[in-house]
């Protein structure tokens, strides 16, 4: 049997992977269809998957890729952006460039064999971060204060949202956290959102507070996923319990914030 050089492309930001052929012909199938379950179903994805895989973009994405409209004469739906359109275009021309760089690494080994596309192909290992934290946010150090000891940086992860994370002066010295316009993934478990009721008079101990509407409430035995959409196509993830869901004021289409201490915001770096 011959060997052969075969490969996906994937468009990702930083170590995060944003863009591959499944996501694009989501937002293909969602564009065309102006559904996302029906895009879901054809695709053979559960609405959820598919709901997952479009938080993901949006959430990396300079602008939101769709924009769901709710009701009106032909009912509600879901429609790509400009921007979405743009995504996609550019995506199919870099997919055709990689896939002309495939064809030529395959006439390579058949020209050379297996030790010389070996030497040949080294530069194209790469690591990726892989983590379990459910929310992942691409951004920018907008701002920040160095201590003695923990130094206080600001992201803003897009439309004026901003997220502050407390790190250690020697880790902020090391990342190279302490320089405006520095990009940055910015890394929250699900666990540690809390979620309240929006309210001028709420007195509260945590730095970061961000507020939306909920789109989503996905009960489970114990706890539920519960998904707030905030700005700029941006969707936060909090993990709750069933007896909080049961008082009745989280409720979808709703309103609500999300308290977030700022130690539980981790940064992470590409390079």
């Amino acid at each position: 049997m011959k060997p052969n050089v075969d490969g996906r492309f994937w468009l990702n930001f930083g170590a995060r992977g944003f863009l591959g052929l499944g996501r694009i012909e989501l937002l293909e199938r969602i564009g065309a269809l102006g559904s996302i379950s029906a895009a879901a179903r054809v695709m053979g994805m559960s609405y959820k998957a598919a709901w997952d895989a479009i938080d993901a973009m949006n959430n990396l994405a300079d602008q939101p890729l769709l924009i769901r409209q709710v009701g009106g004469r032909r009912g509600g739906g879901t429609r790509l952006t400009d921007y979405g359109r743009e995504v996609i275009a550019q995506y199919r021309i870099a997919e055709h460039t990689h896939r002309q760089f495939i064809d030529l690494m395959q006439q390579n080994l058949e020209a050379g064999g297996l030790a010389d596309f070996a030497a040949d192909a080294r530069f194209i290992g790469r690591l990726q971060m892989r983590t379990s934290a459910r929310n992942h946010f691409h951004g920018t150090v907008s701002r920040f204060t160095a201590g003695a000891v923990n130094d206080v940086v600001v992201v803003d992860i897009g439309d004026g949202i901003e997220i502050a994370s407390v790190v250690t002066h020697e880790a902020a010295d090391s990342l190279g956290l302490l320089r405006e316009g520095r990009e940055v993934q910015v890394l929250i478990k699900a666990s540690f959102v809390i979620l309240c009721e929006e309210g001028d008079g709420l007195r509260y101990s945590a730095r970061n507070r961000l507020c939306g509407m909920v789109s989503a409430i996905q009960p489970g035995a114990v706890n539920a996923e519960v998904k707030l959409e905030l700005s700029a196509g941006r969707t936060l993830t909090a993990v709750v319990t069933m007896d909080a869901v049961g008082e009745g004021w989280l409720q979808e289409r709703g309103r609500a914030c999300a308290l977030i201490k700022a130690p539980h915001v981790i940064l992470a770096v590409p390079d």
